[in-house]
């Protein structure tokens, strides 16, 4: 009997990615919270079971969506994590990058910024995502003696999150088209200047 194309043992790649891509357009259309799991399998044109093969809901799905996008913004930051340029250029090249990358997912994090925190599955996703960022310039700064020199008694994980949710809310306005932000030279240059101005002090 051969299976159905639309059954786990068609493809397995083929099916969990058409249902991913059906999902990034439905969100380019539509906000998270209107969105139902027949949507998608109506989008994807996949049954009912094959959904649930993959997932266990569509706040699975979209999980998957926003790890990608968090995977891509820590290989960004990568230069300015690992020391391997100057500081304040691989923060500008960094930030920049980031804001190619909210630009291409915009749909996609809008959905978990407006979902995060109504919903407890999204916000445990959302939360722990960003403290990998925060962590990461957690490590950073305690590596820069000039850095941990400049921030004294200042606790620095604090900072190191105050840092990285200010960049999170200005992306978010930015994919959202809200001015100035909408601006990607404005974006990167004001998200640069309150690193630098934080890290380095010029």
């Amino acid at each position: 009997m051969v299976a159905r194309r639309d059954t786990p043992q068609q493809a397995d790649s083929e099916l969990r990615e058409r249902i991913l891509d059906a999902l990034r357009r439905l969100l380019s259309e539509r906000p998270f919270d209107a969105l139902s799991v027949a949507d998608i399998i109506a989008a994807a044109g996949v049954s009912r079971a094959s959904f649930y093969f993959y997932f266990p809901g569509k706040q699975a799905a979209l999980a998957d969506l926003v790890r990608r996008a968090v995977g891509a913004g820590h290989r960004a930051a990568q230069p300015w994590v690992r020391a391997q340029d100057d500081p304040r250029e691989a923060l500008r090249a960094g930030i920049d990058a980031g804001a190619g990358l909210w630009q291409e997912n915009a749909a996609v994090l809008r959905a978990i910024v407006e979902s995060w925190a109504s919903d407890p599955q999204l916000r445990e996703l959302w939360l722990a995502q960003m403290a990998t960022f925060t962590e990461a310039a957690v490590a950073r700064i305690k590596d820069d003696p000039e850095v941990t020199a400049r921030v004294g008694d200042l606790d620095v994980h604090a900072l190191a999150a105050s840092l990285t949710w200010t960049g999170e809310r200005l992306y978010y306005l930015a994919a959202c088209g809200v001015p100035p932000f909408d601006d990607r030279a404005v974006l990167v240059d004001t998200l640069t200047h309150l690193w630098v101005s934080a890290l380095y002090g010029d």
